[in-house]
């Protein structure tokens, strides 16, 4: 039996022009409200919110695609920082706090649904029916990173579920708990401190003290394992690094296909079995990127596409 084809797409970020001009440049044809291929569907790896002027367009296409059948998404972690603002806290408050820098960093989405409460929490549910990983015959999709660990913990705790559950919710907005660091692994990447109080500015001016980093490659120093936009790898100190920063990820495993990391340049796997397909849509002179997987196990460059975002 023939594996199913699919095209993955990376972080759209509420860029709903890109969305559809990749979608038609990869062969796909309107049909009612949904975009359809005769013999392929898609595959979203979640962030389809805050940043960018279209996120309700956005919302709106992909459960379509998803309703029709011709499409699968996974929750990324804008999904699921929208879910904790909403979602609040046993003795008061969110579970994510609704600081200056949180609200702006959500405000644009905010505003798409403002004065019509009702279709906000639709929504945010429908973002709770995003499964947090896929691991399907032959290919795997998690937003940041595949931890098997923290995976079949979840798993255990959930009785088999690979969704978001209100436990698995309420307990991950715990930073006390193994939830909080399961959940923040798997959506955001794993991070490690900078050394000797080191820090740098993120792409939004935020002081930071900790990088995410390459998980599944031996990196020797600070600066080569830092994993995201190449504007601040000056700025992370070449020291060697202190502990174990790497996850297994076996080079005989599926390929697994990754969003979030707001790479630049030409897309390229990241390992034989490994891509990322974020390359900053939300930011100016970035590129909505997808890859066209027809049962792989060793990926290659030549099939990913990329669309440079319309300024």
């Amino acid at each position: 039996m023939t594996k199913q084809a699919y095209d993955l797409i990376g972080d759209i970020h509420g860029q709903a022009a890109e969305l559809e001009a990749l979608l038609k440049k990869l062969g796909y044809r309107r049909a009612a409200n949904s975009y359809r291929h005769e013999n392929r569907k898609v595959i979203f790896v979640g962030d389809f919110v805050d940043r960018g002027p279209h996120q309700r367009r956005v919302i709106d296409l992909v459960r379509s695609m998803i309703k029709s059948g011709d499409a699968l998404a996974v929750m990324g972690n804008h999904e699921y920082n929208a879910i904790a603002y909403h979602t609040t806290r046993a003795g008061g408050g969110f579970l994510r706090e609704r600081s200056t820098k949180n609200t702006n960093q959500h405000q644009a989405f905010l505003e798409e649904y403002e004065g019509d409460p009702s279709a906000w929490a639709d929504v945010i549910d429908w973002f709770k029916s995003l499964p947090l990983w896929l691991d399907l015959e032959g290919i795997r999709i998690i937003h940041a990173c595949w931890e098997k660990a923290s995976i079949d913990r979840v798993l255990e705790f959930q009785n088999g579920s690979n969704l978001l559950g209100e436990k698995l919710l309420h307990a991950s907005g715990d930073p006390t708990t193994w939830q909080y660091k399961a959940v923040d692994t798997l959506l955001k990447g794993k991070e490690i401190r900078l050394p000797n109080g080191g820090y740098f500015h993120d792409k939004d001016g935020n002081k930071r003290n900790y990088i995410r980093v390459r998980w599944w490659d031996k990196a020797n120093t600070y600066r080569e394992t830092y994993m995201g936009p190449e504007s601040a790898r000056a700025h992370i100190p070449d020291d060697p690094i202190f502990g174990d920063q790497m996850i297994e990820y076996g080079h005989t495993e599926k390929p697994v296909f990754l969003g979030h990391y707001w790479l630049e340049g030409v897309p390229e796997p990241l390992a034989a079995n490994i891509a990322c397909l974020d390359y900053s849509v939300a930011k100016f002179g970035g590129k909505l990127v997808a890859y066209r997987w027809d049962g792989e196990a060793i990926l290659n460059a030549a099939k990913f596409v990329s669309l440079k975002r319309k300024d």
